[in-house]
């Protein structure tokens, strides 16, 4: 992989050397690799088919889950998340000790892997909000919960600069990996002004389906807003908004 330098850069194929443009600016590679009617037929190959498969069931079930929170995402999200989410189901997919390498598979790895992903990596819920709380999952009840004691925001929250305003959001997910369904509900708190004063205590109840036998999760961000001329406007599009996978519960 090569960088493209000058003021014209170039995209496409010219002879053996591909142009191509990426979040990390435009870059430039030599064609070259394996027929892919080989890969899908020769013994050489079996791993790497292996490899193929749980690593498309790993994006699949991170679409999922991306879809079931994008009520949450649409202003907490960075450019690489989808691919770092779905790094992260390979681990959740490797960590399955039941079945055959090639097929092993969400449900019966590890969905607890995914607790503390941060789906905005320019804006950690850990270094945002310092307010302790309290993340549970009642799965016979169906309810996805997290509690916070009254807090004063100017103390335990660390908010970007233009900051006036903050609100609380949460989200609960049942993601049926094998469907390829879910249920969500979602929760925010109303604008609150970023200040020296106490806040309500906030409790967040998500209800899902009672007794679920799928894995459930929760979570938690903030998004933060700058009010002007008595506007409220999200602040820079959301660029530092944190959402974290604060509980989950794999069944």
């Amino acid at each position: 992989m090569a960088r493209q330098k000058g003021i014209i850069k170039l995209k496409g194929t010219i002879g053996d050397i591909t142009f191509y443009k990426t979040q990390d600016g435009h870059l430039a590679r030599e064609k070259g690799g394996i027929d892919a009617s080989r890969i899908k037929s020769d013994p050489a190959f079996q791993r790497t088919r292996e490899n193929g498969s749980e690593f498309g069931r790993a994006g699949k079930a991170g679409k999922l889950l991306r879809t079931a929170l994008r009520p949450l995402l649409l202003n907490s999200a960075d450019g690489r998340m989808v691919s770092r989410l779905t790094q992260r189901m390979v681990k959740v997919i490797q960590a399955d000790l039941v079945s055959e390498r090639g097929l092993r598979n969400v449900i019966d790895g590890e969905a607890e892997l995914l607790f503390g992903f941060e789906f905005n990596i320019r804006g950690k819920l850990g270094t945002s909000l310092f307010a302790p709380y309290v993340a549970s999952i009642d799965r016979a009840a169906g309810e996805v919960k997290v509690d916070i004691a009254s807090f004063v925001p100017g103390n335990m929250i660390a908010a970007p600069s233009g900051t006036t305003h903050f609100k609380i959001i949460s989200g609960g997910a049942e993601v049926d990996f094998e469907a390829e369904t879910f249920v969500v509900a979602t929760s925010e708190t109303p604008i609150m002004p970023w200040d020296s004063t106490p806040t309500a205590v906030i409790s967040q109840t998500n209800v899902v389906t009672a007794n679920s036998t799928k894995p459930l999760f929760l979570a938690l961000g903030v998004e933060f807003y700058q009010e002007i001329n008595g506007q409220m406007y999200s602040l820079k599009n959301g660029a530092f908004n944190p959402l974290s996978m604060a509980a989950v519960d794999s069944g």
